[in-house]
C-alpha cells in the first residue's frame, strides 16, 4: 500500500543569501510582492528539504504540487529534472538515488523572467514552493504517478451512469485491476475488474445515477482503484489503491438560452478567484481555501473563474463538494511570448491542467487563454491558440473550450472563433465609456454572431474602503460607485439570458505589486472582499441580494459614517419585497423594492450619531452609525493626482495627471471620442492626435476613419484619456498636457 508523507520544514535561500528554516508551503515573496513599486524579487531561491528514511522493497517519489516559475530538483546530488509551469503538481522517482537513511532533496526555483508562462500580467508571479511538497512510497507494483503528476485513473461518466476506467498500472504484469463505485453513503453500486495492461480499460454501468447538480445539489461518487497479485486466484490484500472523487451530469451552452445543466436552464453568475492573500501570498492552507469557497457560496455564485492559472487541487475538490461549475485555464496571458519554448509551454501547461484535473464533476470549461490579443494578433498567435484548443478538445471531448477575449477585440476577429464558447473582458464604466455601454455592446455582439455563445469573463471597478461619495463618479474609487456599477451590471445580465457565463472581477482583491491606484500601493482593488478576506465591501450585498435566496436585508453605506445635510440618501440591498427603514429605534418608511433596491432619499438625521436599520418581511438588518454634520467630510475623497496609475500606465503618464486639469462646462480628454469627433471645433484637434497617437504604437491602425474600421465603434465609447492610455507612450506626457489645454479652451453647447 502507498503512504503519503507530508513534508513541512525546510531551509532556504536566496542565491547568495545564508539559509534559513522556512515551513513549506512557502513563498518569498510574501511581503515584497503586495507593497508596490514593481520590485519584489525575481530571481532563484534554493530549498534543502530532509527526507524520511525508505522502506525495503518500496519505491519512493517526491510530489511538488506547486513550484513557480521553473523547479529543478536533485536528491543527493543526483539530478532528477526540471519542470516548467509554476501551477501544476509534478513527481519525480527518488529511488535509483536514495541512500539508507540521510538523504537531501534540493529544489532551486526561479520566477526570474524567462520564456515560460506567464510573464506579463495584472498580478504579481510568487516564487517559492508555494504549494505542498509530499514524500510518497509505493510498491514495485503501483498506479502510474509518473503520468503528467495525475494518479493514473481517470474516469468517464455519461449521466446515462455508463462509466469507463482508464488505468494505468506500472509493473503489474500477471496482476488484475478492481474497481469499485460507491455512492455518497459508501454504498457499492457496481464493480468490476480486468486483468492488468500498461492501459487497462474496465466499462461499468450504475443505474438512475444520482446526478451532479451543481449548488443545487453536488452530489458526488467515488471510486476506488485497486492492483491485486494474481489473476485467476488474486490475493485479497491490493498492492496500492487510489480513491477518485466524481460525478455524473451532462451540460451544453446554447447561443440564445445561456447554460443548460441535467437539461434544465442554468444560468453561470459568478465571480473569479486568485489564490493570494494578505501576508501569505500563494502560500495558502487549507483553512484559506475553506473560507474563500465559504465567502463565494455566501455571495450566492454558482460558477468561478479560477483565474489565470492551475489552482490548487483542495480548491477544486471543495468545488466538487460546494457544486461550482468551474472554468479552469492556463496562464496564456496578456503578452505573447514568440518562439518553441514558449509555445511548447502552452501545451504542457494545457496537457497538465486538463490531466489533473479530469475527474473534477465542477469543471466544464477548459480557458485556453487570457487578454492575449492585447498587443496585437499575429499568424503565429493565432496558430499557437489554435494548436492549444485542439489539444485540450484532443485530451477531453466531453468538456468545452473557451477564452477570455480583451475588450478591444473586434466581434469579426477570427481569434472570435476558435473556442467552442466564448467570453470577453469588458470594463465599460471603468477603464473606458460608462457602464451603461455594457448591454448595447453584448447586444450588438449577439446579433452580428447569432450562433456564438457569449459570456462576460471579466467586469469590475476599484473599491477602496476609504474613499466616499453621495455623488459617486467613473474613476472617483468610492464604495459608492462600485456598488452602482455592480448593481447596474446586474440589471443588464437579467435582460439578457443568452449570456452562457458572467464572472466579477473579483470576488477578492489580490496582489499586483506594479499597481500604484487609489491609493493604495500594490493592489487590485476590484474584490467584493477585502485581500485579508475580513472585510466584504457594500458591493459584496448587492449581488447577494440577486444571487443568494437566503431572506436578506442589507443597509449600505455605513463606512460613508459623516453625512453632510446633501449626503442622506440611504441605501438598502435586499431579496425582499419591501423594506422598512429604522432611524434611531423609529420606523420612518416602508418601500417596495426595485431590482433588489430600495432608495431611503433625503433621510433626516438628528445632530451627532444616528443608528439607522432596516427589516423586511422576513428578515431583520445590519445597523450602521450615521452621523450628522455640517458639510461633506473632505476625507473621503480620494487627493488629486490619484485618479489611478495602473499596471500598464507608463511614468510620465503618472506624472502628467498632476498637470491636467478639467473645468465644468468645457471639453477635455475625459469627453468620450465620439463626442468630441462629433463636434465641428474639437474634431480637428482630436482627429490629428489620434493619427500621430496610433500611428507608432501598440493600436496602429485604430483611428477612427469612418464606419469601415471595425475599431472605429469601440473606440467612438472611450474616453479620450483611456484611449490615449491604451496607445501607451506614443503620446509624450508633454503633448497629452497641450491637447488638453487645446479642448478645455472650447466650451460645451447647452
Amino acid at each position: 500500500m502507498r503512504t503519503v508523507t507530508p513534508l513541512t520544514s525546510a531551509c532556504f535561500a536566496l542565491q547568495g543569501e545564508a539559509f534559513s528554516a522556512v515551513t513549506l508551503p512557502h513563498t518569498w515573496n510574501a511581503l515584497d510582492g503586495q507593497d508596490g513599486g514593481n520590485d519584489y524579487h525575481r530571481g532563484i531561491g534554493t530549498y534543502l528539504i530532509d527526507l524520511p528514511d525508505p522502506a525495503k522493497g518500496k519505491r519512493q517519489y517526491i510530489e511538488l504540487q506547486g513550484a513557480n516559475h521553473v523547479a529543478t530538483v536533485w536528491c543527493n546530488g543526483r539530478e532528477l529534472g526540471t519542470h516548467k509551469g509554476g501551477f501544476s503538481t509534478f513527481r519525480y522517482d527518488l529511488t535509483p538515488a536514495m541512500k539508507p537513511t540521510g538523504n537531501v532533496l534540493t529544489v532551486t526555483v526561479t520566477n526570474a523572467p524567462s520564456n515560460i508562462y506567464p510573464q506579463s500580467a495584472d498580478f504579481t508571479f510568487y516564487g517559492g514552493l508555494y504549494r505542498d511538497v509530499d514524500f510518497i512510497e509505493v510498491d514495485e507494483i503501483h498506479f502510474d504517478l509518473l503520468k503528467d503528476g495525475t494518479a493514473g485513473v481517470f474516469v468517464t461518466a455519461h449521466n446515462t451512469g455508463k462509466t469507463r476506467f482508464d488505468l494505468f498500472p506500472v509493473g503489474a504484469e500477471g496482476c488484475t485491476v478492481c474497481v469499485a463505485i460507491k455512492d455518497a453513503d459508501g454504498k457499492e453500486v457496481a464493480a468490476g475488474k480486468a486483468k492488468a495492461e500498461p492501459h487497462t480499460v474496465i466499462k461499468l454501468d450504475v443505474k438512475a445515477p444520482h446526478l451532479w447538480n451543481g449548488v443545487l445539489d453536488p452530489y458526488c461518487y467515488t471510486a476506488e482503484a485497486s492492483i491485486i497479485r494474481g489473476v485467476d486466484v488474486p490475493e485479497v490484500v491490493p498492492l496500492d489503491t487510489v480513491v477518485v472523487t466524481f460525478g455524473y451530469r451532462s451540460f451544453h451552452v446554447d447561443p440564445n438560452t445561456g447554460f443548460w445543466l441535467n437539461g434544465k436552464s442554468f444560468p453561470l453568475r459568478g465571480v473569479s478567484r486568485h489564490q493570494d492573500r494578505l501576508d501569505k501570498g500563494w502560500a495558502q492552507s487549507r483553512t484559506d481555501h475553506e473560507e474563500d469557497i465559504a465567502l463565494i457560496k455566501e455571495v450566492g455564485a454558482n460558477t468561478i473563474r479560477l483565474a489565470h492559472y492551475q489552482h490548487d487541487q483542495y480548491f477544486y475538490d471543495l468545488c466538487d463538494k460546494t457544486g461550482f461549475v468551474l472554468w479552469a485555464e492556463i496562464p496564456f496571458i496578456s503578452a505573447f511570448i514568440p518562439g518553441k519554448e514558449a509555445h511548447d509551454n502552452t501545451l504542457s501547461q494545457m496537457k497538465e491542467l486538463i490531466a489533473q484535473n479530469y475527474n473534477h464533476p465542477s469543471i466544464c470549461f477548459w480557458g485556453i487563454s487570457n487578454e492575449i490579443t492585447i498587443n496585437g494578433e499575429t499568424e503565429e498567435l493565432y496558430r499557437n491558440l489554435c494548436e492549444v484548443n485542439a489539444l485540450a478538445k484532443t485530451l477531453d471531448p466531453g468538456r468545452l473550450t473557451t477564452m477570455a477575449e480583451v475588450t478591444m477585440a473586434p466581434m469579426n476577429s477570427e481569434h472570435v472563433y476558435i473556442t467552442d464558447v466564448l467570453s470577453y473582458n469588458h470594463y465599460f464604466g471603468w477603464y473606458v465609456g460608462d457602464v451603461t455601454d455594457n448591454g448595447p455592446w453584448l447586444d450588438r455582439f449577439h446579433a452580428a454572431n447569432p450562433d456564438r455563445c457569449l459570456g462576460l469573463s471579466e467586469y469590475g471597478a476599484e473599491n477602496i474602503l476609504k474613499w466616499h461619495s453621495a455623488t459617486p463618479d467613473n474613476h472617483d474609487y468610492t464604495e459608492e460607485y462600485a456598488s452602482y456599477y455592480h448593481h447596474e451590471m446586474l440589471k443588464i445580465f437579467a435582460a439578457r439570458p443568452y449570456l452562457w457565463a458572467t464572472h466579477v472581477w473579483n470576488m477578492f482583491d489580490f496582489a499586483a505589486d506594479a499597481r500604484d491606484e487609489g491609493g493604495v500601493k500594490g493592489r487590485n482593488n476590484k474584490g467584493l472582499v477585502t485581500y485579508d478576506r475580513k472585510t466584504k465591501k457594500d458591493a459584496f450585498y448587492v449581488y447577494k441580494a440577486y444571487w443568494n435566496p437566503e431572506p436578506m436585508v442589507y443597509v449600505a453605506g455605513g463606512r460613508f459614517a459623516d453625512r453632510a445635510p446633501d449626503e442622506r440618501n440611504i441605501i438598502v440591498y435586499t431579496n425582499q419585497p419591501s423594506v422598512t427603514l429604522i432611524v434611531n429605534g423609529e420606523e420612518i418608511a416602508t418601500q417596495e423594492a426595485v431590482d433588489h433596491a430600495v432608495v431611503f432619499r433625503a433621510v433626516a438625521l438628528k445632530d451627532g450619531a444616528n443608528t439607522v436599520t432596516a427589516k423586511g418581511n422576513e428578515v431583520a438588518g445590519n445597523t450602521i452609525t450615521l452621523n450628522a454634520v455640517a458639510e461633506h467630510n473632505y476625507a473621503y475623497d480620494l487627493p488629486e493626482g490619484n485618479q489611478g496609475a495602473n499596471w500598464f500606465d507608463d511614468p510620465a503618464a503618472v506624472a502628467a495627471r498632476k498637470a491636467l486639469r478639467y473645468p465644468a462646462g468645457y471639453y477635455s480628454i475625459k469627453d468620450k471620442v465620439s463626442v468630441l469627433l462629433a463636434n465641428a471645433k474639437t474634431e480637428p484637434i482630436v482627429r490629428e492626435i489620434l493619427g500621430k497617437a496610433m500611428g507608432g504604437g501598440p493600436m496602429a491602425g485604430m483611428a477612427p476613419k469612418g464606419d469601415d474600421n471595425p475599431m472605429a465603434e469601440f473606440m467612438g465609447m472611450m474616453r479620450l484619456s483611456d484611449l490615449l492610455k491604451m496607445a501607451g507612450g506614443a503620446l509624450p506626457a508633454e503633448a497629452k498636457i497641450a491637447l488638453n489645454e487645446a479642448l478645455i479652451k472650447i466650451k460645451k453647447e447647452s
